[in-house]
């Protein structure tokens, strides 16, 4: 998988210290944002001491490999140790012993070393649970407001072909927030440059691109690497049956979807939507094999990163029954039941 390498996909397949432990002496965990803390799990450590010293130590996680690596890192890291250093224990020292994470995934040693933290702080305070947040990576609200002046622009257009309101909205909102990014509008959407200008001349037909849009020319970072194996799973479920316009924005919205699984955060927030029935919906009416496949509505990245998982032949839930899991809440939207 891109971006693995043979270190980080070591410590990702480790599982020496997943899970609980029964009576702990610390227990830390950074939660999915600051009004979540507690309720919704990101990352958690438990730990054991013997003496002033951690005997055992296990962690908990619902994210990435990536985030798995860092977490099994910090463990490795922890163990054995006096709690003193535990409490020291930096998102650098958990990178270098992975030989270092993409940049766009550093977070990843960030939500493992505050969690970590935060059990040993745990283990000085009576036992008591210590819950806290990474706000700079709280990304579970939308990033876009109706209000978004590109958005507006775009919804408020002349409409050329007869283009439901509901895929103007996707389009114009997709466009919108890949516009405020330090990246060209094709690499944020993962759209050549054919495929954009044939969806701006079709959905947007008035719309002239250098006046709605930010200078491409000093847009010169690169996007977040896409899995390959989430593009490949995606572009599967593509409609060859479908009229050329229903097919052209199944293989766009596959495309993008694909870019925008590689952020951090919900999909349905890093696509543009105000809400996550959103994002259903727009699989529903574009991808509706993977709609139909989906049928237990699982969160969509959960998902899409579940088959790929499956289809490698790893490991990524921790129960084989959803129903029995403790991780249900965490990867079952209420919303999109």
């Amino acid at each position: 998988m891109t971006g693995y390498t043979e270190t980080i996909r070591r410590y990702a397949m480790d599982d020496r210290y997943t899970g609980e432990l029964p009576h702990p002496d610390g227990v830390g965990e950074v939660g999915l944002g600051a009004e979540e803390a507690g309720t919704r799990l990101a990352v958690r450590f438990s730990l054991q001491l013997a003496g002033r010293v951690v005997d055992s130590v296990r962690f908990q996680v619902f994210g990435c490999g990536f985030t798995i690596a860092a977490c099994a890192a910090a463990a490795e890291l922890a163990e054995g140790r006096p709690l003193a250093e535990v409490r020291d224990c930096s998102p650098a020292m958990i990178d270098r012993l992975l030989g270092g994470l993409p940049d766009e995934r550093s977070y990843c040693a960030e939500l493992a070393s505050e969690a970590l933290r935060a059990a040993a702080t745990s283990a000085d305070r009576d036992r008591k649970p210590v819950r806290t947040s990474l706000t700079s990576h709280d990304e579970h609200g939308p990033l876009l407001s109706p209000d978004d002046p590109v958005y507006r622009a775009l919804v408020d257009s002349p409409p050329g072909m007869s283009v439901p309101p509901a895929d103007r909205q996707l389009f114009a909102a997709l466009l919108a927030l890949a516009d405020r990014e330090p990246v060209p509008l094709e690499a944020a959407l993962n759209l050549s440059q054919p495929m954009l200008a044939t969806l701006l001349l079709t959905v947007f037909p008035q719309v002239k691109r250098c006046e709605f849009f930010g200078d491409q020319q000093h847009k010169t970072a690169r996007p977040p690497e896409i899995n390959p194996d989430v593009e490949q799973l995606l572009s599967a479920f593509v409609p060859e049956s479908a009229g050329s316009w229903e097919r052209f924005c199944a293989l766009v919205l596959a495309r993008v979807i694909a870019a925008r699984a590689a952020h951090p955060g919900h999909l349905w927030v890093a696509m543009g939507f105000f809400e996550r029935p959103e994002l259903s919906a727009a699989i529903r009416r574009h991808l509706p094999t993977l709609s139909a496949a989906n049928h237990q509505n699982m969160r969509w990245k959960r998902f899409l990163f579940k088959q790929v998982c499956d289809l490698n032949g790893g490991l990524m839930c921790k129960s084989p029954v959803c129903g029995d899991c403790s991780d249900y809440s965490i990867c079952f939207a209420p919303e999109e039941a």
